[in-house]
């Protein structure tokens, strides 16, 4: 079932076509990415989720019903430029923007104990927002975006300014929200942490939809027919064994052994490698090769400026 539907959206800045007719379908329950280069279009796409702009053309639906303003307060946002007030004592700040999403004091004040005492930066209570460090800042606007538990959650590069420690505190975070019931949008360049967590993409560029849908099934259809074999034996004996619908693209060390990546060329499959190879070398091991979504990011932009 679909949290979100973005059906046909249009964006225009004076002579910049910012959105081309992008549409995608967030399922409920889920981490979605939301990939592309700088400028492709995402912070303006998510600018018009949040309503803080309106789209020229195209319409947006929550929970099968166009979206109306007071919808805002079923959104928790992310962006990727922070928004705390400097001079402001962390607490303070962030029962003020608890109370603007809706929330009683005395409910804010429990949430807000709660979060505080799972991060461990009950320290901060009474700090100025410009005594924080990035990280700390950061970890303070995650708790203000989630308090009012929301349907829809949407983090900007969520990760920034974090060290690889507390990227996984907030990673074990995210993926405990989806557990609750949680839908996100998650934005980053980090294509690692999109294998991590995202179960669908949709990868915007030129302002255009260019891919779209669940992560394993882009990888697989990115495939190159490359397979890595590690083996104990002699490198020339398994070359000799390869005919003309092979070709050795890497020879290497992997764990100590021999390795090879090889690439199958016109019909051929895995089956038929394995026969001609096996009489010749002891096989450690034989994987097909998935490319990684930064492989997958980086070839489909580039064959997109062909």
């Amino acid at each position: 079932m679909e949290l979100l539907r973005i059906q046909e959206i249009e964006k225009r800045f004076v002579n910049h076509l910012a959105l081309d007719n992008v549409s995608m379908a967030i399922p409920e329950n889920s981490i979605y990415g939301l990939l592309g280069p700088n400028g492709a279009g995402k912070t303006t796409l998510i600018r018009i989720i949040n309503r803080i702009t309106a789209p020229d053309k195209g319409r947006i639906f929550l929970n099968g019903r166009e979206m109306k303003p007071e919808d805002i307060h079923e959104i928790g946002y992310l962006p990727e430029e922070r928004g705390l007030y400097k001079k402001m004592k962390v607490g303070e700040q962030a029962l003020y923007l608890a109370r603007l999403k809706g929330l009683s004091k005395r409910d804010a004040l429990k949430k807000l104990k709660y979060w505080f005492d799972k991060f461990e930066i009950q320290a901060w209570w009474d700090k100025k927002v410009e005594e924080l460090s990035k990280g700390m800042q950061q970890k303070v606007q995650f708790i203000i975006t989630i308090l009012h538990e929301p349907k829809l959650l949407i983090f900007d590069e969520p990760f920034s300014g974090f060290d690889p420690i507390n990227a996984n505190l907030l990673k074990q975070e995210i993926l405990e929200l989806k557990k609750k019931g949680s839908t996100i949008i998650f934005s980053t360049h980090n294509m690692g942490s999109v294998e991590e967590l995202c179960d669908h993409i949709t990868l915007i560029n030129n302002a255009k939809n260019l891919l779209e849908g669940p992560i394993d099934k882009i990888r697989h259809e990115y495939k190159s027919n490359i397979y890595e074999i590690t083996y104990k034996g002699e490198y020339q004996k398994l070359e000799s064994a390869l005919n003309e619908h092979y070709q050795i693209i890497e020879q290497k060390k992997i764990n100590g052994y021999n390795g090879v990546r090889i690439k199958l060329l016109h019909q051929t499959n895995e089956n038929e490698l394995l026969s001609l190879i096996i009489p010749t070398v002891e096989i450690i091991s034989f994987n097909e090769i998935i490319p990684s979504m930064n492989d997958v990011f980086i070839k489909a932009v580039n064959e997109n400026k062909k």
